[in-house]
């Protein structure tokens, strides 16, 4: 008998619709796989003949499983589910199972109980888009499945709960619950933080208009303190926001509870990290860092560290908020609409320019660890702000500002809402064309602007930059136009530029 049973396989960040057909019928003992599987699907024969020996379910000796279409590479262990249930409804021998408009998927245990698969957001939207009805997976891939609303989810322990279910109609109750807030990491607030006004007042910025950030300053300043705590002041994920990020995390195997619960993902990649895990690549191509950080923050400590080829690898990304992995076979395309926050040393030493610390480098020394970082990934940073280390005096005080992290959540809200409002979008990601209809410049601002960027030299990308940050400045001051004092602040976040000139004997 012949039984056709719907699954699916993961190609990037979408799934592919496959055809588990089984064959299973009286003769010599035999069990056959085709349709271009790679080891782990040949290998689902063990698991699949024991899960259902476990049953106490006897099948036909003589098994064909056949994947189709033939020409796709199916790869992984998301198939024997499906394996399974095919080869139980081939060999039924009373009312035939209810397998039809059913996507199934999930890995099989040798005792039978059913395991969770990455991507499932990706399979539960193919099935979706395929006009079926449900999607049958694991308990623990339950609530990932439950984020693509329009499907029935079918979440299933073992496979004899999931053949009691085809044959007799008994639903399995749902134990999906909702992540509750004492099950989540706390979270980091500025709250927490004492002194650094300059560094806060800076992140607001960067949060109110979704611009990229690089601190600089010693050792021991606070910095990574800054960034860990950078995401409590930007708005929660939207719905929209939280599907699209959680199927990439789905994709690379990686835990949603913090998504589900609206927090924004923070990936701090040590400096080590190859050029494919910070953009994504592979042989079989997965998300890199760049796309596990998309709608959240990226953050790179150490930046100058970091090497120059895994650096040049963000502009890109930086720019057009997506990433591209092309290979022989195939070519993949990956979100990566992050923001970046990025903190280094001023110099090899890290005593340039703090207060009661002689620096030991020389200014070429300086000069060389700043040439670590090309001119067009710093075009790319909107600001770059100096972070001291915090006077003894004030880290002493017992007091915190319970009421900053509030204030600073609500200009942010407020500061995006009037943007979004007048561009439709952030200030961050105006094109030239909106810049002009937006920024309402004026006519002492424009000129200040234009003396600066003679004065400093800036390129194209970093005059309009400069231009978006005063706009975001504007924006907090919620005021239509753009003044002077607006350029001035925008153009002092510009440090990296300052100690370069000074190396250089300019200043």
């Amino acid at each position: 008998m012949l039984c056709k049973v719907r699954s699916s396989v993961l190609t990037g960040l979408t799934a592919s619709a496959v055809d588990v057909e089984v064959e299973a019928g009286d003769g010599k003992e035999s069990y056959t796989t085709i349709g271009m599987g790679d080891i782990a699907v040949r290998e689902s024969k063990d698991r699949v003949l024991s899960a259902i020996k476990k049953c106490g379910i006897m099948c036909k000796p003589k098994v064909l499983v056949s994947l189709a279409p033939a020409e796709l590479k199916k790869e992984g262990s998301a198939f024997d589910l499906a394996i399974a249930v095919g080869l139980i409804a081939a060999s039924w021998q009373g009312d035939a199972l209810d397998v039809s408009d059913k996507c199934f998927v999930g890995e099989l245990s040798l005792n039978g109980d059913i395991r969770p698969v990455r991507g499932i957001v990706a399979h539960a939207i193919e099935a979706l888009e395929s006009g079926l009805d449900e999607i049958v997976v694991s308990r623990e891939n339950e609530l990932e499945a439950k984020l693509v609303r329009g499907i029935n989810v079918v979440a299933v322990s073992t496979l004899g709960e999931l053949i009691d279910y085809l044959a007799n109609g008994v639903v399995p109750e749902s134990q999906s619950k909702v992540v509750q807030d004492t099950q989540l990491s706390p979270l980091k607030t500025f709250s927490d933080v004492k002194g650094q006004k300059n560094a806060k007042r800076a992140m607001l910025i960067a949060a109110a208009g979704g611009h990229n950030l690089l601190m600089i300053g010693p050792p021991g300043c606070g910095k990574s303190m800054l960034a860990e705590r950078f995401p409590s002041i930007l708005p929660p994920l939207s719905d929209s926001e939280m599907l699209e990020t959680a199927k990439i995390h789905s994709v690379a195997g990686l835990h949603i509870e913090d998504l589900l619960q609206g927090r924004r993902p923070f990936r701090d990649p040590h400096h080590v990290i190859s050029e494919p895990g910070l953009v994504g690549g592979g042989s079989s191509p997965r998300p890199g860092e760049v796309s596990l950080a998309n709608n959240g923050v990226l953050f790179l400590d150490e930046f100058p560290e970091f090497k120059r080829g895994v650096l040049e690898a963000l502009r890109q990304p930086l720019e057009s908020k997506h990433v591209i992995v092309s290979r022989a076979k195939m070519s993949v395309e990956y979100p990566a609409s992050f923001q970046l926050i990025a903190a280094m040393n001023p110099c090899p030493c890290g005593r340039f320019g703090a207060s009661g610390a002689g620096c030991m480098c020389s200014k070429s020394t300086i000069l060389n660890y700043l040439k670590r970082l090309s001119l067009p990934v710093l075009d790319r940073i909107d600001l770059h702000v100096q972070v001291d280390a915090v006077p003894y005096s004030e880290l002493c005080q017992l007091e915190t500002e319970a009421d900053e992290q509030k204030d600073m959540q609500n200009a942010v809200l407020e500061a995006r809402e009037m943007a979004i409002n007048r561009n439709g979008c952030l200030n961050s990601e105006l094109s030239s064309e909106l810049i002009e209809k937006s920024c309402h410049v004026k006519s002492d601002a424009e000129n200040l602007l234009k003396q600066l960027a003679k004065k400093n030299n800036y390129s194209a990308r970093g005059f309009f930059r400069i231009l978006k940050v005063a706009r975001t400045i504007a924006d907090l001051r919620k005021s239509d136009s753009v003044s002077s004092e607006d350029v001035a602040e925008a153009a002092n976040y510009r440090k990296l530029h300052n100690i370069e000139k000074y190396c250089r004997g300019i200043v």
